[in-house]
Order: C-alpha cells, then structure tokens, then sequence
C-alpha cells in the first residue's frame, strides 16, 4: 500500500446529459433539465455542480500510538510500563499522517522517552498475551539520528510490507542520553524463519548496515540485560 501522501483525493464528476436532440424542439415544447442544473424562480437558472468525495484509505489493521512519559513519577516499586498510556488510535492512511505530522518525532522527544506503535488492543509489555512469547530486533542509532528510520519502521508496518505481517506486534523508539533505538516487536520468538525473514526485510527498508540482533522477551525478562541475541543480522 502506497502511503506517500495524505492528500489523496477522489473527484467525482456529475454526469451530464449527452442527448443530442436536447433543447432543440420547437416553440411549445419544454426542455427536460439536465443532471446537476439546478431550475428555479421565474425562469431556468441553470448551473452545472462538481462533486468532491474525499474517501478515506483504510489500513489493514487500527494501530495505537503509546507514550511513556519519562517525567512521571516513577519509583523503583512502581511496575514497569505504568506511566505508559495510549495516545491515539487510527485506521486509515489519513488518520496516520494527521497524527504523525502533529507529534514531536524522535529527535524532538525527551531524553529517556519510549514512543510505541503497536497492533490496536496489543499493548507494548511483555505481560501482554500477543506479546508473550516473542522478541524484538533492534537497531542502534547516534542521537538525533532515527527520524527517518522511524517513519520507514512505521510506513513498513501499517502498510503491511512484511511477508510475515501477522507476526508484527509493534514497533517502539527508545531515547536515551548517548543513542536512539528502534525496536521491533513480533510474536513467536522461536519461528526463526519468519524472524530472519521480517529482521532482512526491515533492514532493506531502512536502508540499515549496521547489525542488528533478535532477543527473545522471555530471556530479557528474566536475564535484564545479559539476555543474549538469539538472532543476528
């Protein structure tokens, strides 16, 4: 699916009657308006009407935007992902773009914030059922740097580019003092084949040289940071 442009239109010209003999009868005989005039008053005003349809372009799937504020009070007992909420949901090419073009994009956001896409009704923890027993690639970038890698992720997502779409949760970028990362979520962790396929697939998308590496939710949960990449690329 084409999602370039969120100014996509459809006109819709009125038909008009070709009648060729029309408004050529003789005195007495009484002309049958066309389509789209519109006959009025003493006598016939006639004026021909345009009418644009401005049909939405539905996605596939709705996806919610979720925002972790990092500035909300957090305390080491507080459960991780409580002072993530949703922001807006959407599912049709406009929706997209109204939304995107009116938040702050990666570069912009405050140090220490996560800015998810995800699946409506799939929310991004690792608690969730979908999200349960998956992973994530992740890709690394200097600070200031995932713009546009970002928009590719979420373009590649909604627009449904992956051959192993039904695997994609979402996808998330992380702010950070010395680097950004984006992060993509997927379902079954242990379908090596379907997450080689989606991990070279982003990679072309992003046009990204650099390695990237798949770790399994369940090892991250419970190793923290020593959890190991069971996937490279």
């Amino acid at each position: 699916m084409a999602l370039k442009s969120a100014n996509t239109e459809e006109e819709t010209n009125t038909n008009m009657n070709t009648n060729p003999n029309h408004g050529s009868g003789g005195p007495g005989e009484e002309e049958e308006p066309e389509e789209g005039e519109i006959v009025g008053g003493d006598g016939e005003s006639k004026q021909s009407t345009t009418a644009v349809v401005h049909q939405p372009h539905p996605l596939e799937h709705s996806w919610t935007f979720w925002f972790d504020n990092p500035s909300a009070a957090k305390s080491k007992q507080a459960a991780w992902g409580s002072s993530m909420r949703p922001i807006y949901t959407f599912s049709t090419v406009e929706e997209f773009w109204g939304i995107y073009n009116n938040v702050h994009h990666p570069s912009k956001l405050t140090l220490g914030a996560d800015f998810h896409c995800f699946k409506h009704k799939i929310e991004p923890k690792w608690e969730d059922p979908v999200c349960a027993n998956g992973g994530k690639w992740t890709a690394t970038f200097t600070k200031g740097k995932s713009d546009t890698c970002w928009l590719y992720t979420l373009l590649a997502m909604i627009g449904e580019q992956f051959d192993h779409g039904d695997e994609i949760c979402g996808a998330v970028v992380n702010v950070r003092q010395r680097q950004e990362k984006i992060a993509l979520w997927t379902k079954n962790a242990k379908n090596e084949a379907a997450q080689m396929s989606i991990g070279k697939q982003w990679k072309e998308f992003l046009d990204y040289n650099e390695n990237i590496g798949f770790i399994f939710h369940e090892e991250a949960k419970r190793l923290d940071r020593n959890a190991k990449n069971r996937y490279n690329l």
